[in-house]
């Protein structure tokens, strides 16, 4: 406690002194004080959010079927590529139908049924165009459930390409149901796939 007490004196007189120095020399013109300066360049490069969806062997949704009957199932391998060096939030999909439309696809019930597999290595293909089939000599995961075949904005569950520079290898099966009546008879549809990515969240850097 003095010594803290005795510091403050101390600091109080030498400003005193101070300030009757600065009230002496006003009076006697003006002086220069000495200055000094420095600088510093930061560097900032932007990051590169690029998805891809494979081509080949490794994108099998362009391939048409035909001669469906209720219960028959539609299986299409399609890859997924995280190809930039920024991680991504979240990817989608929105599945639309082509002019002109069916019940195919506008009856949510008993039209067209999507699902989307993921498997941890790449799907082996069996059969010939355009009857293909996919098995998984990994690990396989449900990335969506069965749904209706049109949708907007469709998230997707545990895709391993949220990961920058990661692909996901994915099994796309779309089924006519039972419950499909005659009414489905000699109808086409034709559906779109986009895949959306969304970047990562902002962060500090």
């Amino acid at each position: 406690m003095g010594l803290n007490l005795k510091s403050t004196s101390s600091k109080v007189l030498a400003s005193a002194a101070l300030l009757a120095a600065a009230a002496g020399v006003a009076g006697m013109g003006t002086y220069g004080g000495f200055t000094a300066s420095t600088s510093a360049s930061a560097a900032v490069s932007s990051g590169t959010v690029k998805f891809d969806v494979g081509t080949g062997a490794n994108n099998r949704l362009s391939v048409a079927a035909s001669g469906a009957v209720p219960g028959d199932s539609v299986q299409r391998a399609v890859t997924l590529t995280n190809s930039g060096d920024q991680n991504l939030a979240s990817v989608t999909l929105t599945t639309t139908a082509a002019a002109p439309s069916s019940k195919l696809d506008s009856d949510s019930t008993n039209g067209l049924q999507l699902k989307v597999d993921a498997c941890s290595v790449p799907w082996t293909e069996a059969g010939t165009s355009p009857s293909f089939t996919y098995t998984c000599s990994g690990t396989t995961t449900t990335v969506l459930s069965s749904r209706a075949v049109v949708g907007s904005n469709i998230a997707l569950a545990g895709l391993t390409s949220l990961t920058a520079t990661k692909t996901d290898y994915l099994r796309v099966t779309t089924t006519v149901p039972v419950t499909a009546d005659n009414t489905f008879q000699g109808l086409s549809s034709t559906i779109n796939f986009a895949f959306d990515a969304v970047q990562r969240a902002a962060a500090n850097k």
